[in-house]
């Protein structure tokens, strides 16, 4: 299928989603309705909520999706996919309830394991990315008004900046918000050997691999649990981007739809 018609339906699921989320995140009447999940992490009725939108936008294109929030197919069910869509309809719901703002939707599209096309949106500041394998990525903030409906891709690229940004600034490494293991900051102090002006940014969500991809900082390491859902979108990006998403200590990328939805540790680098 038209890779443009995948992106800007990718695109206007993932702002749709967002803005439900928005809604329910600027109400001051909202309890969010936590629940707990049986791995102990936190759902939200807005993370219900914005999986429907995007299943209802993305049911209307020929690939079938694996959501978070979606039932979980079997893999005998699922290894015939070819080609999938992988959501994380809130990503960050942790920070979402800390009302902090670093939390995301995320879209992907994978073709035999390999992210090939890539949507992340952050609600609170309107900051869009896509990009996909053929047409690279990029980065813009959504306008006050915009009709999102009638956008084609090339009008999306025309307002937006092409990534990897290039700029002067010091060796940065990011660590995630709410995760940070010994032998990150074992690597990180080895980094500073390496980089003694290295600069540490701590955020929540796929922001952390967003950033590496437009090009801000140089390396995310994961050596904390993640889900195939939490890094689709964003290595997407990246290879969109140039670079690529490694197991840990290997020049293997991930790949996606295993059997076994658990991502491996991974790092992220600029190059």
């Amino acid at each position: 299928m038209d890779t443009n018609v995948l992106s800007t339906s990718a695109i206007e699921a993932a702002i749709l989603a967002g803005q439900e989320i928005m809604k329910i995140y600027t109400d001051p009447a909202s309890d969010f309705e936590i629940e707990k999940k049986a791995d102990n992490s936190p759902l939200t009725i807005a993370d219900r909520c914005a999986h429907q939108i995007i299943s209802d936008c993305l049911e209307k294109l020929p690939y079938p999706i694996l959501s978070e929030e979606g039932k979980h197919i079997p893999y005998q069910e699922r290894k015939g996919w070819e080609t999938l869509w992988i959501v994380d309809p809130l990503d960050g719901t942790k920070e979402f309830i800390k009302r902090n703002g670093e939390f995301t939707v995320n879209i992907a599209l994978v073709t035999n394991g390999i992210p090939v096309l890539g949507v992340v949106y952050v609600p609170v500041s309107s900051l869009l990315y896509f990009g996909d394998e053929k047409n690279g990525a990029y980065r813009t903030v959504l306008p006050e008004k915009i009709d999102i409906g009638q956008m084609t891709i090339e009008e999306w690229r025309q307002q937006a900046v092409r990534l990897p940004i290039k700029k002067e600034r010091p060796y940065t490494a990011v660590a995630s918000r709410s995760h940070l293991d010994k032998e990150t900051e074992t690597l990180l102090e080895n980094l500073k050997k390496e980089h003694p002006d290295l600069t540490t940014t701590s955020i929540g969500s796929s922001l952390k691999i967003c950033l590496v991809a437009e090009g801000s900082a140089d390396i995310y390491p994961r050596n904390a649990p993640t889900m195939e859902w939490d890094t689709a979108a964003g290595h997407a990006l990246l290879r969109a981007a140039g670079m690529n998403m490694y197991r840990s200590g290997t020049n293997v990328p991930l790949c996606y739809n295993k059997e076994d939805l658990h991502n491996p540790f991974f790092i992220v680098l600029n190059k």
